[in-house]
């Protein structure tokens, strides 16, 4: 559990792009300790990208990571792969600008991932415990982080529309509960919104095989992997976006209405808060009464309560 870990041996993938619509292929091979998730531009004298925030691009709509001018996009169901199966170091190579969208969820990754299996290694695991919370906002949209044990992700989204509307889940996050409870959940998008996003350039690569897309009078890709689906897809993005730290978190993450954006706005504020977390190797805990002293202000991110920030 403390241990870093990598893959066994490299897997690989072919797919296109959600936003480019462009082939690409794409490889995840072993890295050493201490080296983290870095991203290779095969087709680009293997320029390379850090998974870190100082490399954070454009969030409309997904996460994309820029170095020199250079980009990756859409790296964020990859990246919620790695870190939901608790993969610390790995070299990401691709000849595309952008990771492949494949079924539009991460169990693609998860499965090959598994298949191969993981390898230990000597070095331990640097967790970033938070100690206090850290809150963002746009709007009525707002994420926080409050101290915990482990990472727990509560998230309600409320759409306008009676297919989806309002859901809200809550997980501790496992290897086991990312593989079998979010990774399989699909990435979404209303029908009547398509239009605009590609007239944007964006989802030049959408089809009803890679998206749950829905329509004025329901689904239009069939039936859907769990009633509430759609909350669990942004349970999976914000795993993804929340490994741009850089290391494993250990706090309670609580989310109303965000999206790639706001997560990363998070993440950025995290991390320009050094007073608010700490460092570790994970064998530490929190007393139970940090932890539990912050439960009123965690209830206030619930729609129709207050917000105490």
């Amino acid at each position: 559990m403390f241990e870093q870990k990598t893959l066994r041996s490299e897997v690989s993938f072919q797919g296109h792009g959600l936003h480019s619509g462009k082939p690409v292929s794409l490889r995840v091979l072993p890295a050493p300790p201490n080296s983290g998730i870095k991203f290779v531009r095969t087709d680009l004298n293997h320029h390379l990208i850090p998974a870190r925030t100082e490399c954070l691009g454009d969030t409309r709509l997904s996460t994309t990571l820029t170095r020199h001018g250079i980009q990756v996009g859409t790296v964020e169901h990859l990246l919620a792969s790695l870190a939901g199966l608790g993969i610390d170091n790995a070299q990401v190579e691709l000849d595309g600008p952008e990771v492949p969208i494949l079924d539009g969820s991460a169990s693609p990754f998860v499965e090959a991932f598994m298949e191969v299996g993981l390898l230990r290694q000597e070095s331990l695991r640097d967790f970033l415990t938070v100690l206090k919370p850290v809150v963002v906002a746009d709007g009525d949209k707002r994420l926080a982080v409050f101290p915990s044990n482990d990472l727990r992700i509560t998230y309600a989204i409320d759409f306008p529309h009676s297919a989806i509307g309002y859901q809200e889940r809550e997980f501790r996050v496992s290897r086991s509960t990312f593989a079998e409870e979010i990774a399989p959940a699909r990435t979404f998008c209303l029908y009547r919104d398509v239009a605009e996003m590609r007239r944007q350039g964006l989802a030049l690569g959408g089809d009803l095989g890679n998206a749950v897309v829905v329509g004025d009078d329901g689904i239009l890709t069939g039936s859907l992997r769990y009633r509430d689906e759609f909350v669990r897809h942004k349970i999976l993005d914000l795993i993804g976006d929340l490994s741009l730290v850089g290391r494993p978190i250990r706090g309670h993450v609580v989310a109303f209405k965000g999206g790639h954006r706001l997560h990363t706005t998070l993440v950025r504020r995290l991390l320009e808060m050094p007073d608010a977390w700490a460092l570790s190797a994970g064998r530490e805990s929190l007393p139970s009464q940090v932890v539990r002293g912050f439960e009123r202000q965690k209830a206030g991110f619930l729609p129709g309560q207050a917000l105490t920030a």
